[in-house]
């Protein structure tokens, strides 16, 4: 059996690594030749402001009274300078979002791993280029591009980590850091004659990286007056810098400004997925080479945005967020970063035609000198009569765009050169893409091959050793050979093929993993014989009824990742199954309990994603709910008269309930801590901890049988999701415990009524007595059923709160009962343990009905297996990575979700193994008599 589920681990590894590696991987090649304009730029020197997490709305529109949040920056669209608004792509975080701004190029998904802080792959940026940049800001990006800079002319100074405190009594104090340290640098290079001269030389960049916005943002949302407040201090800030600058070069009229953002901020403080509020951010342009406002009657844009802000009459320039990497490098004539994608928006340029098509020529080459590495590599590595080139963009194409373009320009026809240009990038954009995504088909064919495979051969195994539908067939010894020599020449053939292209090793594992899963299959083949004439003797109406019931119970689960409500139509019909099977005759009370508490779970679907809207008394209702459930579950037992027990063992239920109480307190006392700006007290912290540390341990002290230890893992789980809980989720496991329990008195009640076994009392069953393998009876079609209800439990218990797929419904909020500074690492382990609360609960009730039903985990988690892997299988076919960025997104992780929850539930089959069986023995005291 190990042997098994180590091979079903490393299978289900392989398919979630080979989404990255299909659809994911880094666009990034080296090895081209920096391009530059080769006439003089307008500016010597770059000014950038980043305000991290700043929407386009909440700069842009006026406040209740009528007059801007930002009035320098307003007055600046409005006199001097263009603006317009910056487009960022999925996955709206900083790290990708100031590589696009910095070096042009959108980060590819598997930077993800590295907390967005390491340089995953090493790139060009606009910084690297220019012959000094000065930055300040935070620790966890200023960094990286020093890092990747060549030479040590890029300095950086940042603040501590521990500065970024999201329950500090106010975040703007980043920001003030920023702008007080560039005016003393400033001050102190009069001062110093090799900085002096060092800020007058040409293609200087000075990059100010304001990260208040974004802390106030997520920890007060950005519709609260501390964001807001901070818009107004940035602004205040910005104007004073950009004053202090004139000043510092006398006026020379040499200095551009651009202010953006990386990336906005939704309005329930948080950022990573595609929504709007995310992806819109502002571009303001300003000083030397750039264009004054254009007044204009009309303009089109899908959005009312121009209407609420009232900026109708002035042009608004739209550029995607890599564009504004070339807008840099051409205004202080550096060559453009070597990867960048973006297209140079023209219009944000105030100087002659010659100079704007000069740049556009320059922007097409350096894209152009991508897609011809890009061909050459994949050239090497296919062979020659299996290579298809991108046929828009042959050599002789190349040759003739670039000739054509030329010829233009000396004939002074400079809009046709440009437009010529545009061209050009968009095709050599599309090459990139081409060649970037060639071996795709192949791949994906290789694993949909290995899925089907496994999915079959698992399908296999449970009926060969868990059912009596086929008998055991003598092996063919020479047979079996052939069988094992022609998929071993297959395999073979498969590598040999793979050397000669000098494949990545990775391709390898894809391409060759259906070769020993179908071998698996084909020497099943006398199974699946004997299989067919036993299934064809069976009742042929009944066989299609049950199949077409099976595949509408997958579908409506696939259906629930993108519409949560499926898992409410799923529990509604789940409420009347004891009417459909007549098993509410021999058991009322239980069948109207099982009805009444799945239309309670029902309603949590249906209710908005957790973490919009803090609703702390709920948390506190739910911790007062549980105390008074365990009060009557604990009187009950002190009631009931059970031999075996030994009443030392009821302790352990007093100090869990003293636990949640604890938690409940520490839960409210916290968010008024943090509501009143004291920031998060240390002896709430402490206790937090040491209830995280002290709830498993408390759960191993306690009895084995099973109401006692299912009611003991209530508490345990229920002590840590209340400190992780900030609203109506708090409810969500009492709901989901109370159905499980139901669940396992209603499976004791179906085995009966299938006349499968005797009714052995609940009461007395013993998780580790249940081992004993002659009781183990064979599989039987009703527990297809059950291990459905399993797979549609873990759904609900992953989607019933909220919809983890997607990145922006984390709020930090609910982990500031542990940590209030800014840990990426820490933060998401604690939210994954509170996304694992109710899967433990579903797991070791299934645990419990393999137990009471006396069937061997395994055949039925075979069961599961097969569903998920159904499940999987849509989705490595829903895949993509085009159209909007929150439909890629959503994509990736449902298919990473289902993959992995076919590798948690491997996981949590073992752990709730561990939760029920296992306990920790405490030394007890004796009693001595005196004599």
């Amino acid at each position: 059996i190990p042997v098994f589920i180590l091979a079903g681990l490393l299978v289900h590894c392989v398919f979630l690594v080979s989404i990255f590696d299909i659809y994911f991987s880094s666009p990034l090649v080296h090895g081209m030749t920096p391009q530059q304009t080769p006439l003089p730029p307008p500016a010597k020197r770059l000014v950038l402001f980043v305000a991290d997490g700043l929407r386009a709305d909440s700069l842009y529109e006026l406040d209740s009274s009528g007059t801007p949040r930002a009035p320098y920056l307003r007055s600046i669209l409005e006199n001097n300078g263009s603006w317009g608004i910056s487009h960022t792509r999925v996955p709206t975080e900083s790290r990708p979002g100031h590589v696009a701004l910095i070096a042009g190029f959108y980060e590819d998904v598997s930077a993800v791993a590295k907390g967005w802080k390491e340089n995953p792959v090493e790139f060009d940026s606009v910084f690297n280029e220019s012959k000094y940049t000065w930055s300040w800001g935070s620790p966890d990006i200023l960094p990286m591009f020093a890092k990747g800079a060549t030479g040590d002319h890029v300095y950086t100074f940042c603040y501590a980590a521990e500065s970024e405190d999201f329950g500090a009594e106010d975040a703007a104090k980043l920001d003030i850091w920023v702008f007080d340290h560039v005016k003393s640098f400033f001050n102190s290079s009069r001062s110093n004659q090799t900085l002096f001269s060092a800020l007058n030389e040409e293609k200087v960049v000075l990059f100010l990286h304001l990260l208040g916005i974004d802390t106030n943002g997520h920890a007060h949302r950005p519709n609260s007056r501390e964001y807001q407040e901070n818009i107004k201090q940035v602004d205040e800030g910005v104007k004073e810098i950009a004053s202090l600058i004139d000043n510092f070069y006398g006026n020379d009229g040499k200095t551009a400004f651009i202010l953006t953002s990386d990336h906005g901020m939704t309005d329930w403080g948080s950022h990573g997925a595609g929504h709007p509020s995310e992806t819109l951010t502002p571009l303001i342009v300003w000083g030397a080479g750039v264009n004054y406002p254009q007044k204009v009657t009309s303009q089109f844009f899908e959005d009312n945005f121009l209407k609420e802000w009232k900026l109708e009459n002035l042009k608004r320039l739209d550029v995607n967020q890599a564009d504004i990497a070339p807008l840099m490098a051409s205004l202080i004539g550096v060559p453009f970063p070597l990867n960048s994608v973006g297209t140079l928006p023209l219009e944000y340029l105030n100087s002659s035609a010659l100079f704007k098509a000069e740049s556009m020529f320059t922007n097409a080459v350096q894209i152009l000198e991508q897609f011809k590495v890009k061909m050459s590599q994949k050239k090497e590595s296919t062979l020659s009569f299996l290579f298809t080139p991108f046929k828009p963009l042959s050599a002789s194409e190349q040759i003739n765009f670039l000739k054509k373009i030329r010829l233009y320009i000396q004939q002074q026809k400079y809009d046709e050169a440009v437009s010529l240009c545009k061209t050009l990038i968009n095709l050599a954009l599309e090459g990139l893409s081409y060649y970037h995504t060639y071996d795709r088909l192949f791949l994906g064919l290789s694993i949909a091959l290995s899925f089907v495979g496994w999915t079959t051969y698992v399908i296999l195994v449970i009926i060969k050793s868990h059912t009596n539908l086929t008998k055991t067939v003598p092996a063919n010894k020479k047979k079996s050979t052939i069988l094992f020599y022609g998929f071993a020449s297959a395999g073979m053939m498969i590598a040999f093929f793979l050397l000669i292209q000098k494949c990545p090793w990775t391709y390898y594992i894809y391409c060759l993993l259906p070769v020993p899963v179908w071998y698996a299959v084909v020497k099943e083949i006398p199974v699946i014989q004997d299989l067919a004439t036993n299934v064809l003797s069976l009742h042929i109406g009944k066989s299609i009824g049950f199949l077409l019931v099976c595949i509408l119970g997958i579908e409506i689960l696939v259906f629930s990742f993108f519409y949560r409500s499926a898992l409410t139509v799923g529990l509604l019909v789940f409420a009347g199954w004891p009417v459909m099977t007549q098993l509410w005759i021999q058991a009322k009370t239980k069948a109207l309990i099982w009805t009444f508490l799945c239309v309670l779970l029902a309603i949590f679907p249906l209710m908005p994603v957790v973490g919009r809207e803090p609703n702390i008394p709920l948390v506190i209702a739910a911790g007062l709910l549980t105390l008074l459930i365990s009060s009557f579950s604990l009187v009950s037992l002190c009631k009931s008269e059970n031999k075996y027990r030994n009443n030392e063992d009821l302790k352990v239920y007093f100090y869990q309930m003293f636990s949640v109480a604890l938690s409940t307190y520490v839960v409210g006392s916290t968010h008024n801590s943090l509501k009143i700006k004291q920031g998060l007290p240390v002896m709430n912290q402490i206790i937090s901890w040491m209830t995280l540390v002290s709830s498993p341990v408390l759960l191993l002290l306690s009895p084995t049988f099973l109401f006692e230890r299912l009611f003991s893992i209530l508490l345990s789980l229920m002590s840590t999701y209340l400190l992780l809980s900030t609203g109506y989720e708090a409810l969500f496991p009492l709901a989901l415990f109370g159905l499980m329990f139901v669940w396992i008195n209603m499976e004791q009640e179906a085995l009966q009524h299938y006349g499968l076994s005797l009714k052995p009392k609940l009461a007395v069953v013993n998780f580790t007595c249940a081992m004993d393998i002659t009781q183990f009876r064979q599989l039987h079609l009703d527990d297809v059923r059950r291990s459905f209800f399993f797979v549609f439990f873990i759904v609900t218990a992953f989607f019933g709160t909220g919809n983890i797929a997607s990145i922006n419904s984390f709020d930090p909020a609910s982990v500031y009962c542990f940590l209030t500074v800014f840990s990426p690492f820490m933060m998401g382990g604690l939210l994954l343990l509170k996304v694992a609360i109710p899967f433990v609960l579903v797991s070791c009730a299934f645990e419990a009905v393999q137990v009471t039903t006396q069937l061997s985990s395994k055949s039925l988690f075979l069961i599961v297996l097969v569903i998920s892997d159904i499940m999987a299988l849509h989705f490595f076919f829903l895949v993509k990575d085009y159209g909007s960025w929150l439909d890629i997104g959503t994509s990736i992780s449902h298919y990473v979700l289902v993959m992995s929850l076919t590798i948690f539930m491997m996981v949590m089959n073992g752990l709730a193994q561990l939760l029920t069986t296992q306990r920790l023995g405490l030394p007890r005291r004796t009693k001595h008599h005196s004599t």
